[in-house]
């Protein structure tokens, strides 16, 4: 079992910064793709970045590229989330996810891919 606990929300001015953290419980954090997706209000959860096992390989979606950045230290059993020129519109609970995959075809803006999930953190946006 994986436990999943993020930090870092609050409320910022738009063009403001936020950097969430998503610390993970276990010994082998390293073979696990981890991901951030986001829930608005009156809306359904969507993908926001992704990156594999070793943090070769990062993915976003479209609405937050050259905004987020998505990395993780395996040694600290933590992935980050930089978000950088926030908008009202990224207004949101964030959650971290996780799957141990190392190799494959993966499915990373896919909410079914992973198999924990955190509680969420809050951002707020205002304009």
């Amino acid at each position: 079992q994986v436990q999943l606990v993020e930090s870092g929300g609050g409320l910022v001015q738009a063009g403001g910064s936020l950097r969430l953290s998503c610390a993970a419980s276990g010994r082998t954090f390293s073979n696990y793709a981890m991901g951030w997706f986001r829930q608005a209000p009156g809306k359904e959860r969507e993908f926001v970045a992704a990156i594999n096992w070793s943090g070769r390989s990062t993915y976003y979606a479209d609405s937050v590229k050259g905004r987020f950045t998505i990395s993780r230290d395996n040694a600290k059993n933590t992935v980050y989330l930089q978000m950088n020129s926030l908008k009202p519109e990224d207004t949101a609970v964030y959650y971290c996810a996780s799957k141990r995959f190392l190799a494959g075809i993966a499915r990373y803006g896919t909410e079914s891919f992973y198999d924990y999930w955190g509680q969420g953190t809050q951002v707020t946006v205002s304009s």
